[in-house]
């Protein structure tokens, strides 16, 4: 199964299309909205993975294409660098995917990058830097 992460930029007139139902049953693909910026009337942004076979994610990348939804790689990374790391917990608070949480009673910070969608919210509120945004 081939898995890809991207960001899908919608035009005014796609915001209020079913477009993820179609990825999801015209092309037969899981997709996991990690993030979604939506200003109705406005622009659409949807940070997503879509997995399935890759016979179907090339249809439907040329599909969103077609129709003018923007799709670009997730092309940025978080990195966490545990050293640097004071348990403050600053930056639990403000992830919205659950990437960074405490472990109780021990109160440790832990990072489980497979949650973490490179909102890049964590880096400013830590105040040691522990979080750093790579490209990939």
């Amino acid at each position: 199964m081939a898995q890809l992460k991207v960001v899908l930029q919608f035009p005014p007139n796609l915001i209020e299309q079913p477009i993820t139902y179609q990825l999801i049953k015209k092309h037969d693909l899981m997709v996991n909205i990690l993030g979604a910026r939506i200003t109705p009337k406005e622009q659409g942004r949807l940070v997503v993975e879509i997995s399935g076979k890759k016979k179907n994610l090339d249809a439907a990348l040329r599909f969103l294409k077609e129709i003018g939804v923007g799709v670009e790689p997730l092309a940025r990374d978080v990195t966490w660098h545990e050293d640097r790391c004071i348990e403050c917990t600053a930056c639990t608070s403000i992830c919205p995917t659950g990437a960074l949480s405490v472990s109780r009673p021990e109160m440790r910070v832990t990072f489980n990058h497979g949650k973490c969608i490179a909102c890049e919210l964590c880096v400013p509120v830590c105040p040691y830097k522990a979080m750093e945004i790579v490209s990939k």
